[in-house]
């Protein structure tokens, strides 16, 4: 980041604005903000509508975060978030991510980590109170690290400040916990020294007051005698007794003399009780930034080690270089007697074009540079070369290397299909033909048996769906929560149904998907949830299984033709058109899909044969099980209006 020049940041769960003054005066630009309460959205706005007024114009200021699909927000250099530190907090109940007393506050880290998994930010911010480090005996913040650092890639740093570190004279012990994504090995980020007092408690009385240093700001509540432990708003001023109101507060945590307050004095020392010290935040934002003028963003592209994904692509790409034809499939994955010659293969930038011929003889054309190389791919490529690339491909886990194919990448000129770009269904573009089509840069798909079985639908909030539960009294929440079996989501279930509970279908938690289910048939969103019921209830995983449960009842056949072609139309769907987090406009991206079974062989479907793939589909799919506390699914929660509620997941497998 140059010496100049103006970072974007997004503020979520943004209260009134604490992380915006610090970031806003350190040069930076909030493309994004989220706030739910209602109260300190209302003094958020009157304070940053004039700085910012694009945000509360161009509908950037976000009611609630959970609606929020991360690729439609603007792109952004840091992430700064004061996530809900109740769950964590001493003053709480220390429900941790199980809190779901209020709107879900205690796992809405994992928005978080779903904005930085698709947004990519160069950096985070995030800040939460000290008890986080050692709640559940340090397993939560266990868990923060290793999904901010094993899964997506960030560093990670953590470090309690209190606000009189900052010059501020108030304790206030806060985690504040920074990650950069392109640091890889050289990590050297170091939160700022401490500075002096900037002034005193006396300097916010005026007047000279017992305390240099006053007690940490609470969000309000009855207070307590001066000589009780818990005292935090009684201090002594010139020998007389006085009461913390919203005027001393917002001098204690930095917030200039005219930043507006357009409630009661009641909900604004509320709100600075639950607003982060603006000086702290300052001036650790100028040391991110400091430290990120120092880091190079990684090239993706050169890496060596590569997972079974991207090597099977890899491993794909050059076996029709070889082979010259696909064979297409029927719904067994048996190659039938329909094949495309191929006589062209692009990789996924169009940078480089191989044209095939009847012999050996390839063509490789650079479109980047206008240059042409002609290779023997004989030469370069046997049936014992692919039978050993695929044996190394399904004995090894994770990410790992495999020397044999430096040489074919070398002299293919690329070493990855994709380039990082996963928001995209043809993996791969071919010129092909048969007796009956003849057509260029028709786009393939590319899935692989060669390792675990390859997902069609990947787990996110974005597959979150939402069932409203009818007949259950809010006070039994903790005790359905509770239970923890090895089948706990069924239950659960089955729990709130012995209850008295009722589960009433609401919809897709992501507008966007809700919009993408419509756009394969109105009625989709219903299925859906009739589906995800079967499935986590029975725990039966096979959609056409799930599908005879549905029409178990039913004795009409038009309707049960109806139901499972509706099925094999999401399903088909989902493969070649949409993608959860993005608005579909009901064109297929892909035309086909190139399966590698687990003996190395590839066979294909293509939407000349599409009644073939549904019917391959709708057999071979399986609903799956992801990790509920990284999903925030499977929990009874209670909203702000008084209703419960409960979400499942749909992750669809082959």
């Amino acid at each position: 980041m140059s010496e100049n020049s103006k970072f974007r940041f997004i503020d979520l769960f943004a209260g009134i604005g604490g992380f915006h003054l610090a970031m806003h005066k350190l040069g930076g630009q909030c493309v994004f903000a989220s706030e739910i309460d209602e109260y300190a959205r209302q003094t958020y706005k009157a304070n940053f509508e004039k700085i910012n007024p694009e945000l509360f114009e161009n509908n950037l200021f976000n009611k609630d975060i959970r609606t929020i699909t991360p690729k439609d927000l603007p792109d952004f250099d840091i992430l700064c978030a004061g996530f809900p530190c109740q769950p964590f907090s001493q003053a709480g109940y220390k429900r941790g991510f199980d809190d779901n007393h209020n709107s879900e506050r205690g796992n809405l880290f994992f928005n978080i980590a779903e904005i930085l998994e698709v947004k990519r930010p160069k950096a985070f911010f995030l800040e939460n109170v000290r008890g986080i480090i050692n709640h559940d005996n340090g397993n939560t913040l266990k868990t923060i690290r290793n999904i901010l650092e094993t899964e997506l890639g960030y560093s990670f740093y953590c470090k309690v400040i209190q606000a009189c570190d900052y010059g501020l004279p108030q304790l206030r012990p806060r985690a504040f916990i920074v990650g950069f994504r392109d640091e890889d090995f050289l990590k050297g980020f170091n939160f700022p020294p401490a500075i002096p007092l900037k002034f005193t408690m006396s300097d916010v009385w005026q007047g000279k007051c017992s305390r240099d240093i006053g007690f940490t700001i609470r969000v309000g509540g009855r207070g307590s005698s001066i000589d009780d432990r818990r005292n935090w708003d009684n201090y002594e001023v010139d020998g007389e007794l006085k009461r913390l109101s919203y005027i001393e507060a917002k001098k204690m945590q930095g917030f200039p003399d005219d930043f507006e307050f357009p409630v009661t004095p009641t909900q604004a020392i509320k709100q600075l009780g639950n607003s982060v010290a603006v000086c702290a935040v300052e001036a650790v934002g100028k040391s991110i930034l400091e430290h990120l003028k120092h880091l190079i963003p990684k090239k993706t592209a050169l890496k060596t080690t590569k997972n079974k994904g991207e090597w099977t692509e890899l491993l794909v790409f050059i076996k029709l270089l070889f082979d010259k034809q696909l064979f297409l499939a029927d719904e067994n994955l048996n190659p039938s007697n329909n094949f495309f010659k191929i006589n062209k293969v692009t990789t996924h930038n169009l940078d480089l074009e191989f044209l095939l011929s009847n012999l050996s003889r390839i063509i490789i054309k650079n479109k980047k540079d206008k240059t042409e190389r002609v290779i023997n791919i004989c030469e370069l490529i046997n049936t014992e070369t692919i039978n050993l690339l695929v044996s190394k491909i399904k004995t090894a886990s994770q990410t790992f290397e495999i020397p044999e194919f430096n040489i074919i990448q070398d002299t293919l000129g690329f070493n990855i299909i994709k380039g990082g770009n996963s928001n995209q269904k043809a993996d791969i573009l071919l010129d092909i033909e048969n007796s009956f089509i003849q057509k260029e840069n028709e786009g393939f798909g590319i899935k692989s048996y060669l390792g675990s079985k390859p997902t069609l639908l990947n787990a996110s909030g974005n597959t979150n769906f939402i069932f409203k539960i009818n007949g259950l009294k809010k006070s039994q929440i903790d005790e359905i929560n509770s239970i923890d079996t090895q089948i706990k989501i069924k239950d659960r279930i089955n729990r709130i149904e012995e209850l008295g509970g009722k589960f009433e279908y609401i919809g897709a938690e992501k507008e966007t998907m809700e919009f993408n289910l419509k756009m394969v048939d109105t009625e989709m969103p219903q299925i859906i949830g009739q589906i995800l019921l079967h499935f986590y209830k029975d725990r039966v995983s096979s959609l056409a299984e799930i599908t005879e449960k549905l029409l178990a009842k039913t004795i009409n056949t038009d309707h049960k033709i109806l139901l499972i072609n509706k099925i094999k139309n999401l399903l088909v769907s989902i493969l070649l058109g949409f993608f959860a987090g993005s608005k579909w406009d009901g064109s297929y991206q892909s035309k086909g899909t190139i399966i590698m079974k687990n003996n190395g062989n590839c066979v294909g479907f293509h939407i000349i044969e599409l009644e073939k793939l549904k019917n391959y589909l709708f057999k071979n799919i399986k609903l799956d099980t992801p990790s509920s506390t990284r999903h925030r699914f499977g929990q009874l929660y209670l909203e702000k209006n008084g209703e419960l509620y409960f979400k499942l997941n749909l992750q669809l497998r082959f």
